[in-house]
């Protein structure tokens, strides 16, 4: 039988139950029960790209929110390059951190992050979900990837406390991400349990390297990887393990800000403990902060959330003074937000373009004869993970527009269409061969070798993880899909390069 909870509106035990949790929401203006809560005592909203329109909409919300809590913590899960809701529906204006990662100028990072801060800051968005501190020792992870800034953990280190300076230059928070390490596994845990098996020594030396640098860095916020690493503890995944983010984040590593969980609806959490479940051991666990994931949370989720911890406070199964530390965390990052308003750095409109630019690595052969009208593009489209999501568009076919009307664009998620079609529909024009992470699928890998087969001449463009050999006439990797990305590489194939 369950028990019943116990609560009014304004007493304290509640106010730090909804102080903890980061719920998103539908729509483009806050909802009414959003704003109720929020004078209760919510102390967080999570914006998405469902929440966002424009910079003045975003403003607007954002504003409508400070009218109601004047100190409220506004999050967007805004990494740049592929995982971006400032500009989900157009693609973003950085670049990603693989391609950041690529270039390997540490001042470079630090520019874009700090633009990225200042428009996110300038949509009164106060706390950002990045950088992604993930070192990529697995070429086939389904979900990091070009989120990483690469897989040697001395470089990831490097850039990610130059994109946490970055951000927190401009006054928003950043949120390093995913303790302690989600680079080395082949499971999205969006979807199911990753599991990594290494012993601690090797996860000292290669996974936590990037996030000791990131608390060296003062980043304000750390996010928890729905993870098991046996080798720290065998039984639960890092979000709800007290050996994880009590013991390791903050005791050795020395760690005193704000930690959040991952999307407590992602299935690695969701199928085994519920979400309710699972938010009140995440907190037992050492977390502060409860991100409600990227599904449209309503208020009965809300609900259900803050009840579930009232009530486990009132069972015994939580700490009251463990509720209100994490209270107290999330209230303190909220102090240090309000008190960085109006530090926003410089406006550098164009530093994503030319960090896209520096990223691109070109392989021309001899026989490579440059493209000089329309060509055919070939959009070779695996399905997107969550965290990218299927609106943001990608690819080089509305870039080559620009420099060559009438440009043809075609997706193929299937090899056997693509050999079928894609040659007949070329036609005489030239083909653009557009893949992503081409070594992840074997389909993929199949059909691009029986387009170059026929098609020789082609240029192939890939804006995944470069990891199998270039090939074509012209190879170009982009180290990422974001819109800049796509621009730079049009600019090559254009011969609109310096070096072109």
């Amino acid at each position: 039988m369950t028990q019943s909870v116990t609560h009014t509106p304004t007493d304290s035990l509640t106010r730090d139950a909804l102080a903890v949790l980061q719920p998103g929401f539908a729509g483009t203006t806050a909802p009414d029960w959003l704003l109720h809560r929020l004078d209760e005592g919510l102390a967080s909203v999570a914006l998405f790209g469902r929440n966002i329109q424009s910079p003045a909409q975003v403003a607007a919300l954002t504003a409508q929110l400070r009218a109601v809590r004047p100190d409220v913590l506004v999050v967007a899960d805004e990494e740049g390059g592929d995982v971006t809701r400032l500009e989900v529906r157009s693609g973003s204006s950085f670049p990603g951190n693989h391609a950041l990662g690529a270039v390997d100028d540490p001042a470079l990072t630090r520019a874009v992050a700090a633009e990225l801060g200042r428009r996110l800051a300038a949509c009164g968005v106060n706390l950002t979900w990045a950088p992604c501190a993930d070192v990529n020792s697995d070429p086939g992870n389904p979900v990091i990837g070009v989120r990483s800034f690469g897989a040697d953990p001395d470089l990831v280190a490097r850039h990610t406390a130059a994109y946490v300076e970055g951000l927190q230059s401009a006054g928003v928070a950043a949120c390093t991400k995913h303790f302690p390490g989600h680079g080395d596994t082949s499971v999205d845990s969006h979807d199911a349990v990753p599991r990594i098996d290494v012993d601690a020594a090797t996860l000292r030396a290669r996974e936590l390297v990037p996030f000791r640098a990131a608390v060296a860095a003062g980043t304000k916020g750390v996010m928890s990887a729905h993870i098991l690493v046996p080798a720290l503890d065998p039984d639960r995944p890092g979000t709800l393990s007290s050996t994880v983010l009590t013991s390791l984040l903050r005791d050795e590593l020395g760690y005193d800000g704000l930690i959040i969980t991952d999307g407590m609806d992602m299935r690695a959490v969701s199928d085994v403990y519920g979400i309710d479940g699972g938010t009140v051991l995440a907190i037992a666990a050492g977390a502060d902060a409860i991100c409600v994931g990227g599904g449209p949370s309503d208020e009965d989720t809300v609900t259900l959330l803050r009840d579930a911890i009232v009530r486990a406070v009132q069972n015994g199964d939580l700490p009251r003074a463990r509720l209100a530390d994490a209270a107290d965390r999330v209230r303190a990052l909220a102090v240090w937000a309000a008190g960085k308003t109006g530090t926003a750095p410089e406006a550098d409109l164009s530093i994503g373009l030319t960090a896209a630019r520096r990223a691109l690595r070109v392989t021309r052969t001899e026989s490579y004869v440059p493209i000089t009208s329309a060509p055919y593009v070939a959009a070779f489209t695996p399905m997107a993970n969550i965290a990218v999501g299927d609106e943001t568009p990608w690819g080089v076919g509305a870039e080559l527009e620009r420099f060559f009307p009438g440009t043809v664009t075609a997706t193929f998620r299937d090899g056997d269409a693509l050999t079928a079609n894609a040659v007949q529909s070329a036609g005489d024009r030239r083909i653009v061969a557009v893949v992503r992470d081409v070594h992840r699928h074997p389909w993929m890998a199949g059909a691009l070798g029986t387009l170059l087969a026929a098609r020789p001449d082609t240029v192939v463009v890939e804006m995944g993880v470069p990891q199998a050999p270039p090939s074509g006439a012209m190879h170009i990797a982009t180290h990422g899909a974001a819109r800049v990305c796509g621009r730079a590489a049009a600019e090559v194939i254009a011969g609109k390069d310096a070096g072109g």
